[in-house]
């Protein structure tokens, strides 16, 4: 019966041993640090349940395994020092990568409105520089024909110019030509005058000297 008891022990044993090896198991990196009054556990705790991912400063290193530490609620005491990391724990690194990795997102998804804020208001200048440029053309046109315009009222004022002074000219001439017909008729009048006067005169004469050729009557003294 010993012998029998020894084996079926040696057995369980050496089965315990097996099934331990086979299975695989990780550390929980979640973790409630006791902080105490002293470098080692012997020490009361003086802040119970430090959650892990729990920033630290650091006050003070010993050889014993513990560091003196100052608590975010302002606690100074000896936590063990193997349950320090100088890098964030996974889960916080995790976290933090989750919230780079949103504020990345919503720092995106503002480049991506402001870039099609961008384009709309890229396009409204398109827009509104082929609007400008169509009434600069517009404008250069109407500039055109005001020039024409000008330039026709310039060669029409210049025409004037010359038409009235060509007016002038003509009414100069007119009453230079007024005054010559006047001098010419009243010329013609006094020559009329004097014809008239010579017509007249020479018929005075010409009764005083007829008379004068006719052969006069001799009297007949011898009847």
């Amino acid at each position: 019966m010993t012998l029998f008891r020894l084996a079926i022990i040696a057995l369980l044993t050496v089965s315990s041993v097996a099934v331990a090896q086979a299975k695989t198991v990780w550390v929980d990196d979640q973790l409630y640090l006791p902080v105490r009054s002293g470098a080692g556990s012997q020490f009361r705790i003086i802040e119970n349940a430090v959650p892990s991912g729990t920033p630290l400063e650091v006050l003070e290193t010993s050889d014993s395994g513990y560091t003196l530490v100052r608590t975010p609620k302002g606690t100074e005491g000896w936590v063990s020092s193997q349950y320090l990391s100088e890098t964030p724990i996974a889960a916080d690194q995790l976290r933090t990568a989750n919230r780079q990795l949103e504020d990345t997102r919503a720092e995106l998804a503002r480049v991506k409105e402001q870039l099609s804020e961008v384009v709309n208001e890229r396009n409204a200048l398109e827009s509104a520089e082929n609007s400008l440029s169509n009434k600069s053309q517009e404008l250069q046109e109407e500039l055109q024909r005001i020039k024409s315009i000008a330039a026709d009222s310039i060669n029409l004022e210049r025409r004037n110019r010359e038409l009235r002074e060509e007016n002038q000219r003509i009414r100069n001439d007119l009453e230079v030509l007024t005054a010559e017909n006047e001098r010419l008729e009243a010329s013609k009048e006094y020559d009329f005058m004097l014809l008239g006067a010579g017509l007249v005169l020479g018929g005075v004469l010409l009764a005083l000297i007829i008379p004068m050729l006719k052969p006069t009557r001799k009297t007949d003294n011898w009847a």
